[in-house]
């Protein structure tokens, strides 16, 4: 995984609440065996319509915002079904963070594990991140995650709180497999110390 440790990116507001997981990636685009491939579908029922044809109106198809990897939304972001194809489908859509004042539980945790920064702000601190994407075209901001902080080109400066446990996760580009490895040699040394414990022995 990708460690996370600052981000200078352009922003895409999605000026909705409560968006659900099956509105970031419909249920039908689900078959699919991997996590590569779902950034295509992202958003898709708001992207196009029946017809399969572009929804001009909508952010993500605007030519000011292509190329962006920091979305803005507004509360209780990932709500709905636990799937995990939803943050694959922000990541491979090229978004490396999420800003917002809420999330659903499992949503925000799966953000960690697949090297996703969600970071929660106030309503009116995210208030602000949209009017200023509104009226700055090419909007960016800066994410600093050794320091916590965000800021801007035109003043803006905000702290946010994040868990140290998951925060390490994310500078250290470490899902939970990866930082089981990280202790292989206390394992090996404790399963060699214990042979006669384990149903099936290990090999020398």
């Amino acid at each position: 995984m990708q460690p996370f440790t600052k981000l200078t990116g352009l922003v895409a507001p999605v000026d909705r609440v409560n968006v659900d997981t099956d509105a970031i990636i419909p249920k039908q685009f689900l078959k699919r065996i991997e996590r590569s491939g779902f950034g295509q579908f992202l958003f898709f029922e708001w992207r196009f319509d029946e017809q399969g044809n572009t929804i001009e109106s909508f952010n993500l198809n605007k030519p000011r915002y292509q190329g962006a990897s920091v979305l803005l939304s507004r509360a209780n972001f990932g709500c709905g079904s636990s799937r995990e194809h939803a943050p694959w489908a922000i990541l491979d859509f090229g978004f490396r963070c999420v800003i917002a004042p809420s999330y659903a539980d499992i949503f925000y945790n799966n953000c960690f594990k697949n090297g996703i920064l969600p970071i929660i702000l106030s309503e009116e601190q995210v208030e602000e991140l949209f009017q200023r994407a509104d009226k700055h075209e090419g909007y960016q901001l800066q994410i600093d995650l050794d320091n916590k902080s965000i800021s801007d080109e035109h003043g803006l400066s905000y702290s946010f709180d994040l868990d140290e446990h998951r925060r390490q996760f994310l500078l250290q580009g470490l899902d939970d497999i990866g930082l089981t490895l990280k202790h292989d040699d206390k394992i090996a040394a404790y399963e060699a110390s214990h042979q006669d414990r384990l149903a099936y022995p290990v090999q020398a």
